[in-house]
């Protein structure tokens, strides 16, 4: 194996200035780093990281801590995370909660013992207490979610998008506006909030009987569509992608025609969308105005 001692040797430099060359010291000039990082590269020498973390240093890693990778937001977001850590030097580190708080902490003290030099979250509904405790430890951001005591946080205007999605439907005719979503997450709350307000500001009628709120995931999202289908709304909001996925497939399923039969607004906007046909997410009015 190639050490710092073959580039000092090949260099006629001390070993103490190639390790510091090699960990871009500040008091190394720019053409000694340049000498020994070139060796480096000719002579094919790896860096021991796990001894530079050893000596209490943090590695390249950036963990992203995510529910699940079927989403197309999470593997895209991944994705580009980890595009853009890769020109900064780090390296991209994913983990699948499940939204387990129990999973979100092991996973999150794993990173913390690799040394991590930063997390990005997704967090779950109720992360454990030792959880924020470790994230705090370290660079931080939350994605999509927000946990107040976690602080930085960077998503998407939640409330808004499905006030406009409703608002929309309103201004298309519609009045029986059905709605899956969830009320676990802070994403679920706000978006179910921007749904309620607005009904009220376009003052319509508010229809508990039309509203489905669960597990955001597949399994429910096609059990509430085949519920609320049979109340016979004229829309449908989901607003979640994997609730989303799961409206399009049984929609299908039971032949429903949309939009003639139903307009269907999908929260999120993945590549499977092309293969639906022409009336994927359509902000359109069925076949005849409905009451």
């Amino acid at each position: 194996m190639i050490t710092i001692k073959h580039i000092a040797r090949k260099l006629k430099l001390s070993i103490s200035t190639v390790g510091r060359a090699l960990q871009d010291h500040p008091r190394i000039s720019r053409a000694t780093k340049d000498r020994v990082n070139l060796a480096a590269d000719e002579l094919g020498y790896i860096a021991n990281r796990a001894a530079r973390v050893m000596r209490g240093g943090s590695s390249h890693l950036i963990g992203l801590l995510v529910p699940d990778i079927r989403s197309t937001f999470y593997s895209t977001v991944a994705h580009m995370l980890a595009k853009t850590f890769k020109t900064e030097g780090f390296h991209l580190s994913l983990s699948i909660t499940d939204d387990d708080r129990d999973t979100e902490m092991e996973q999150t003290r794993e990173l913390l013992g690799a040394r991590a030099a930063g997390i990005v979250i997704v967090p779950c509904a109720v992360p454990r207490r030792e959880t924020l405790s470790l994230v705090k430890m370290v660079p931080h951001v939350q994605l999509l979610r927000c946990i107040p005591a976690l602080g930085d946080w960077f998503g998407l205007d939640d409330e808004r998008a499905i006030f406009d999605a409703t608002t929309d439907l309103f201004n298309l005719g519609h009045r029986r506006i059905g709605y899956i979503g969830d009320t676990i997450y802070p994403t679920g709350k706000a978006r179910f909030k921007g749904f309620r307000k607005a009904h009220t500001a376009a003052g319509h009628k508010f229809e508990v009987g039309l509203v489905e709120l669960g597990q955001p995931d597949i399994r429910f999202g096609e059990d509430a569509v085949t519920r609320l289908v049979a109340k016979r709304p004229t829309a449908i909001i989901t607003s979640s992608v994997l609730i989303t996925l799961a409206a399009v497939e049984r929609l299908m399923t039971l032949n429903v025609a949309v939009p003639g039969e139903l307009s269907l607004i999908g929260f999120g906007d993945g590549p499977w969308q092309k293969w639906w046909g022409p009336g994927h997410l359509l902000l359109h009015l069925p076949g005849k105005r409905p009451n």
